[in-house]
């Protein structure tokens, strides 16, 4: 191959974005980047599979620049979709990061805030749109997104989307644009529901797959830690922050957002200075999770709690531990989760605990990882503590519905049981007697 003085010299990209790129700091095309990027710039229909941390959003960012290259008309000539507000205003950022010497104009679209704003935006027109499936079809409903000069359409991480159910919203969205037109799909899994989706939306695609489909990142250490309910979780949250220094930029997910206030409260409570941690989750407005997320990429906080909403949005170079205080319950999550740590070859450590209806998902997760996640012994000095009777009957009649899941013919503990008929008592039956013996009525019989 020939040799270029700037790596990134083979994908014959524009001096504008060549000097973008030196400044962003890139030195070496990642593989995805390497074998997306010459295809993309073919004009190819391209299926990516690639974890998080491997570099995909420069690997269609960078074609559909060099595509689009200059500024012209007011309306749209490309497409980005992305699952949540937080992945959409991080590939926008990337995008105008790697545009700074161009003329482009990118507008980024998502919920959670007015409308007012974008909807200017949008009038002063644009050329590359990064949207949220939603968003995209409430302002196209209402005529701000002229669609006709559309030619490429990039879906990314569509495992992501579909589980989240934007299906619906994706197909009304195919059915409005041209239909002559390029697309890249790029997902960190390649599940059957991909798969078939793929089939759908792309046309004719050149696949690239840089490592296995749902392998977790090299550099991130992993392990688990048993533990018997949520009271023994917090004592080993607590007792990890204390006796571990380099647990220096943590991210702690949770299932739920009830869980994730708690445990956020806990935190500053009990183990750290109120400004040293921030929470987010759905209900948390827009600002509050843009500035909790800026906050924590610039190490101005140390720990973020977050639910799911988080694990695809946050590209943070230098997270040191991922926490998962609740197993994901969405396979393909844990994957995500625990590729926010161990980026940019930095090495990273991914601790989760589980308690013993978790038992179920972690061998899902380890099948669909191929590989066992080590189990560590739970701390000499850890305070274990007795499970509460309700929590323990919840987490029985979870474990039942596991075994009914794979053996619908288990009953279970808390199957329904036929109540006994009832007997009549002993007065009853002697007023029952007495009244026959009188010549009284019978009572009906039994058939």
């Amino acid at each position: 191959m020939e040799t270029h003085a700037n790596p990134f010299e083979q994908f014959k990209l524009n001096r504008q974005l060549l000097d973008a790129i030196a400044d962003a700091g890139y030195t070496e095309p990642t593989p995805i980047q390497e074998q997306a990027i010459p295809l993309a710039m073919a004009g190819h229909d391209v299926l990516g599979i690639a974890q998080t941390g491997t570099g995909k959003t420069a690997a269609f960012v960078l074609p559909l620049l060099m595509k689009v290259k200059y500024a012209q008309g007011a309306d749209p000539r490309a497409l980005i979709l992305a699952p949540t507000r937080e992945l959409v205003m991080q590939i926008a950022k990337a995008a105008e990061e790697l545009s700074r010497y161009t003329d482009l104009r990118i507008v980024a679209l998502y919920g959670g805030v007015g409308p007012r704003a974008q909807t200017e935006a949008l009038r002063q027109g644009v050329d590359i749109l990064v949207s949220t499936p939603q968003r995209f079809l409430d302002l196209y409903a209402k005529e701000e997104i002229v669609l006709k000069h559309i030619k490429t359409m990039v879906l990314d991480e569509a495992d992501k989307m579909l589980d989240m159910g934007f299906m619906p919203q994706i197909r009304r969205i195919l059915e409005v644009i041209p239909t002559k037109r390029q697309n890249l799909l790029f997902s960190a899994t390649f599940q059957e529901k991909v798969e078939k989706f793929s089939y759908e939306f792309l046309e004719f695609p050149m696949r690239v797959e840089v490592t296995p489909q749902a392998t977790t990142a090299e550099m991130v250490t992993q392990s688990l830690y048993e533990v018997p309910n949520f009271l023994t979780k917090i004592n080993l949250l607590e007792l990890l922050f204390t006796q571990n220094e380099d647990f220096s930029r943590v991210l702690i997910f949770t299932r739920s957002k009830s869980t994730a206030d708690n445990v956020f409260k806990f935190l500053t409570r009990k183990v750290l200075k109120e400004e040293n941690v921030r929470v987010i989750h759905a209900n948390k407005g827009q600002n509050t999770r843009i500035n909790a997320m800026d906050a924590f990429r610039e190490g101005e906080i140390r720990v973020l709690v977050a639910t799911d909403v988080a694990s695809r949005g946050i590209d943070v170079t230098e997270v040191s531990h991922v926490i998962n205080f609740d197993v994901p319950i969405i396979y393909e999550d844990y994957v995500h989760r625990i590729g926010r740590t161990g980026r940019a070859n930095h090495a990273g450590a991914a601790i989760t605990f589980l308690t013993p209806p978790d038992e179920y998902h972690i061998k899902k997760i380890e099948g669909l990882i191929r590989t066992d996640i080590p189990r560590q012994p739970l701390p000499a000095n850890l305070t274990v503590l007795e499970t509460p009777r309700e929590e323990n009957q919840n987490q029985l009649r979870e474990i039942d519905e596991q075994r009914r899941r794979e053996d619908p013919t288990f009953q279970g503990a808390f199957h329904e049981k036929k109540k006994p008929p009832v007997k009549a008592s002993s007065s009853a039956r002697r007023a029952n007697h007495k009244s026959r013996r009188k010549g009284g009525p019978r009572p009906p019989r039994r058939r």
